[in-house]
C-alpha cells in the first residue's frame, strides 16, 4: 500500500525501490514481517536505467535461483506486458552454462512489479528520502528521513542502488543527479561513515538511446528469439510465441569510430580526469574497449528495442562518458546509424557504495548488527545480482528477527552463494559481475536444476507455499522415475530401439545395454527414444533436458560432487571466534591482518580470502585440529 503517514515502527525497513529493494521487501512481507519500503519515487520502482533486459550468461541462472527460492523477478520478467523477446544462450557450450536472456519492456516490467507490490499484505510503501541510520547500543534501530522524522525497526536493509551522492558525467560536465534523471540521495553516506562503515566510490554507465525511424537496418544482422516454451519461472504457463517477439540487430564499430574516440579521448570523463570512481571491468565503456583492446579492428554492438509503448533503441555495447557532440560523431560513424537521431545521450554515473568486506555471509554489516546491505550499494552490477542479494538480505533480516537459523547458500548450491562468498571474502574494488567462470561447480549449478537445488531452502524460510513446493517436488519425481525406468529397461531384441540407433549411424547395439546406456550416446535423446518406443513417461522439454543432462554427464557431475564434499570438510572445520590471528605464529603478516579484520567462520571461508595463502591455511588447520584434540 502506498502511504503518506507511516507507523512508528516496523519489523523491517527497506531503503531503496530498485530490484534489490523490491525482492527484500517482498521476502520480508511474505515471511510475516511488518515491512516498510522507502523509495524516492514510486513510479521509478524496479526501473531499468540501463539495458531493459533480464538474464544472460550466469545471470539467467541467478534469476531461476531467485524463482526457486520464492523471489519474484522471474515471474515478473515472464509476464505479459514485460516480455519482448526470450533467447536461450550458450546452447553449443554445454548444459553448465546454458541460460536464458529476456529483452524486457522498459515501461511494462516496472509497471507489473509496482502493481504486484500494491497487492502485498503487510507492506507499506513511502516516498521519502533516508538520510541516516539510527542505532541503539550499536544495533540498527531504524532510519531518519530528510524531513526530520524517525522511523524505528528491528532491521534495516539498504538497497540504494547508484543514488548515494551520485553525479552524472558527460565529458567534463558534472551534474548532481541519479540514474535515468532521478534525484541523487544525500546524507546517508555521512551517516554510514559516522558508524565506522567504509565506503568506495564506483562508476558505471549507459549507452545512448536512438530513434529507430532514423536507423537503416538493411546492412545489419538480425537477432531473433528462440522458439519453444522458455521461461524463468517454474510457475509460468503462458509462453510468448517466437513470431510475437521483437527483433534485435547486430552491427559493429569500425576504424573510423575508433579514430574518433582516440582523437577525443581526453574529452571523456573517464580519461579526462573527471571520473574518480572505479568502473566495471566486464562491462567497460566503448572508449575503454578501444584503449584496452588496441588490436581489435571492431567491437560488436546490439540494437535493442526498449518498449512497445514508445520508440527507442538501446545501443548495447556503446556506453560512453564523451561530450554530447562527440557522441553524435561516434554514433554517426557506424554503418546504418549515419543519420540516427539521439533521444538520450549516454552518460557515466559515480556513486558511493559500501565495501562488502564489512559484511558477513548473511549480508549484515558485522559492526552494526541488524543493518543489511544489498544490490549495487554492495558493489554489484546488474539487475539480477541486485535482486538476488536483495532476496537474501530480506530473508536473513527476517530470520534474525524470528530467532531462526540464517540462510547461507554454499558455492556448490547456487551462483547466489558464489557471489556472496566472493564479495564478503575477496571483496572488490569495482562493480562485481557474475560470470559462469566464477563457478567451480558449473554442472551442479545449472539453469535446469535450480528447483532441485533450492526449493528445500525456499520452503524452510517460508517463501514457497506448500502447494508450489509439492508441485515442484512432483516435477523432480517425474524425472527420477524416468531415469529409473531407463536404468531398469534393457534393449534386448527390441527392433524399435535398434532401428532408432542404426538410423542415427550407430552399429547394432548390445542387447544387454540399458536404455540409460543408450541415452549416454551422442545424438540420442529422450524424445527420440520416446518416439521409437511409444510408451515412455511424458516429460516436457525442460524435464527431458534435465534428465538427459543428469544421464549424459553423470561421471562429470559425480566428480564435481566429490570436489564439493572435500570443500565441505573444510567448511565443517569451525574457527573459534576468539582466535588471536595477530599473534599466531606461522601466519604471514598480510594474512594476519586480513583474518583479524574479516573473522572467517570456517577454514573454507578463510581459504577463499584474498592473499591468505595455502601455507596460512595449513597453519590454521593444524592449530584448530590440535586445539580440538586437546
Amino acid at each position: 500500500m502506498l502511504i503518506d503517514k507511516t507507523k512508528d515502527s516496523y519489523d523491517v525497513i527497506v531503503v531503496g525501490g530498485g530490484h534489490a529493494g523490491v525482492e527484500a521487501a517482498c521476502a520480508a512481507s511474505a515471511m510475516g514481517m511488518s515491512t516498510l519500503l522507502l523509495c524516492l519515487n514510486f513510479a521509478m520502482v524496479s526501473n531499468m536505467p540501463c539495458n531493459p533486459s533480464i538474464g544472460g550468461s550466469a545471470k539467467g541462472i541467478v534469476v531461476r535461483e531467485i524463482d526457486a527460492l520464492g523471489g519474484i523477478m522471474g515471474k515478473m520478467a515472464d509476464m505479459k506486458g514485460s516480455l519482448l523477446q526470450m533467447k536461450v544462450l550458450n546452447t553449443s557450450k554445454g548444459p553448465g552454462v546454458r541460460c536464458l536472456r529476456a529483452q524486457e519492456d522498459k515501461r511494462g516490467y516496472p509497471r507489473n512489479v509496482q502493481n504486484y507490490l500494491l497487492t502485498i499484505p503487510g507492506l507499506d510503501i513511502l516516498e521519502a528520502e533516508c538520510t541516516g541510520i539510527l542505532t541503539e547500543q550499536g544495533h540498527a534501530s531504524g532510519i531518519s528521513l530528510s524531513d526530520g522524522r524517525h522511523i524505528f525497526s528491528k532491521a534495516v536493509v539498504l538497497s540504494t542502488g547508484t543514488h548515494m551522492e551520485s553525479v552524472i558525467l558527460r565529458g567534463h560536465v558534472v551534474k548532481e543527479e541519479g540514474p535515468d534523471g532521478e534525484r541523487a540521495s544525500h546524507g546517508l553516506s555521512s551517516s554510514l561513515r559516522s558508524l565506522g562503515i567504509s565506503l568506495l566510490r564506483l562508476k558505471t554507465g549507459t549507452p545512448p538511446r536512438l530513434d529507430p525511424a532514423t536507423i537503416d537496418y538493411s546492412g545489419m544482422e538480425i537477432e531473433l528469439g528462440t522458439p519453444g516454451r522458455h521461461a524463468f519461472s517454474y510457475d509460468t504457463t503462458e509462453f510468448m510465441d517466437v513470431k510475437d517477439m521483437v527483433s534485435c540487430h547486430l552491427c559493429y564499430t569500425n576504424e573510423r569510430t575508433h579514430q574518433i574516440i582516440r582523437d577525443h579521448l581526453q574529452e571523456s570523463a573517464m580519461y579526462g580526469g573527471v571520473v574518480k570512481g572505479v568502473g566495471p571491468r566486464y562491462c567497460p565503456s566503448i572508449e575503454d574497449k578501444i584503449v584496452r583492446f588496441k588490436d581489435k579492428p571492431r567491437h560488436q554492438l546490439f540494437l535493442e528495442p526498449e518498449s512497445l509503448e514508445f520508440e527507442s533503441i538501446y545501443l548495447q555495447g556503446f556506453s560512453t562518458s564523451m561530450p554530447e557532440r562527440v557522441q553524435e560523431e561516434m554514433v554517426h560513424s557506424l554503418k546504418g546509424l549515419e543519420k540516427a537521431r539521439f533521444l538520450k545521450y549516454a552518460y557515466a554515473i559515480e556513486y558511493d557504495a559500501v565495501d562488502p568486506l564489512q559484511l558477513d555471509h548473511t549480508l549484515m554489516v558485522r559492526s552494526v548488527p541488524g543493518l543489511y546491505v544489498c544490490g549495487q550499494i554492495a558493489c554489484t552490477s546488474g539487475y539480477e545480482e541486485a535482486a538476488a542479494l536483495g532476496l537474501m538480505a530480506g530473508i536473513n533480516a527476517s530470520l534474525r528477527i524470528k530467532g531462526e537459523e540464517s540462510l547461507v547458500l554454499k558455492r556448490e548450491e547456487a551462483y547466489i552463494g558464489i557471489m556472496i562468498d566472493d564479495l564478503v571474502t575477496k571483496g572488490t574494488k569495482e562493480p562485481y559481475r557474475l560470470l559462469s567462470s566464477r563457478s567451480e561447480f558449473r554442472l551442479l549449478t545449472r539453469s535446469d536444476n535450480a528447483d532441485e537445488r533450492l526449493i528445500e531452502h525456499g520452503r524452510r524460510v517460508g517463501l514457497l507455499s506448500l502447494e508450489r513446493y509439492q508441485r515442484l517436488k512432483k516435477r523432480l519425481e517425474r524425472i527420477e522415475e524416468g531415469k529409473a525406468l531407463l536404468r531398469s529397461r534393457h534393449i534386448g531384441n527390441d527392433a524399435r530401439v535398434r532401428d532408432y540407433l542404426t538410423g542415427l549411424g550407430f552399429p547394432q547395439p548390445n542387447g544387454a545395454d540399458s536404455l540409460e546406456d543408450v541415452l549416454r550416446r551422442q545424438k540420442v535423446t529422450y524424445a527420440g527414444l520416446a518416439d521409437a518406443l511409444g510408451d515412455l513417461p511424458y516429460l516436457d522439454a525442460e524435464e527431458q533436458f534435465k534428465l538427459e543432462t543428469d544421464v549424459k554427464y553423470e561421471g562429470y557431475i559425480k566428480a564435481q560432487i566429490r570436489l564439493a564434499n572435500i570443500r565441505k570438510e573444510m567448511e565443517g572445520l569451525t574457527l573459534p571466534d576468539d582466535l588471536d590471528y595477530l599473534r599466531m605464529d606461522g601466519l604471514s603478516l598480510e594474512s594476519r591482518e586480513k583474518l583479524d579484520r574479516l573473522r572467517p567462520k570456517t577454514l573454507g571461508e578463510a581459504s577463499r580470502i584474498q592473499n591468505v595463502h595455502p601455507s596460512d591455511i595449513d597453519v590454521l588447520s593444524f592449530y584448530v585440529r590440535h586445539k580440538k584434540n586437546g
